[in-house]
């Protein structure tokens, strides 16, 4: 088994704990270069609030879109949104990727922002 698909085999089994949770998903993305956040409805059918590093304000702000400090920034910006919103709970959802590093810098964020997960 590969990485991706190892890593994919993770995500599902924790989105379907997500789901029987019932509650909005906070989803990230990660690859080398940016980093992606989005909350969605519990059923999956609507984005609700969506931040990343390919986006010119977020990007205006940071040196190198690929580092932990990129990573808050997601992380505050995706809880500004969120709590503007009115949404105060979510999953997280880490996509199978480990919580360490820029993952987990984005959590930390969101959860100074604001947000409960």
């Amino acid at each position: 088994m590969d990485k991706k698909a190892s890593r994919m085999r993770r995500a599902a089994k924790s989105r379907g704990r997500i789901h029987r949770l019932g509650v909005h998903r906070l989803t990230v993305h990660r690859t080398p270069k940016h980093i992606y956040a989005q909350i969605t409805t519990a059923d999956g059918a609507k984005v609700l609030a969506s931040a990343a590093t390919v986006q010119a304000e977020i990007r205006g702000k940071v040196k190198n879109t690929g580092n932990v400090e990129a990573a808050q920034a997601v992380g505050a910006a995706i809880a500004e949104q969120a709590v503007s919103a009115g949404i105060e709970k979510v999953a997280f959802d880490r996509s199978g990727f480990l919580f360490h590093g820029r993952v987990k810098a984005l959590a930390e964020a969101a959860r100074e922002g604001g947000l409960r997960f």
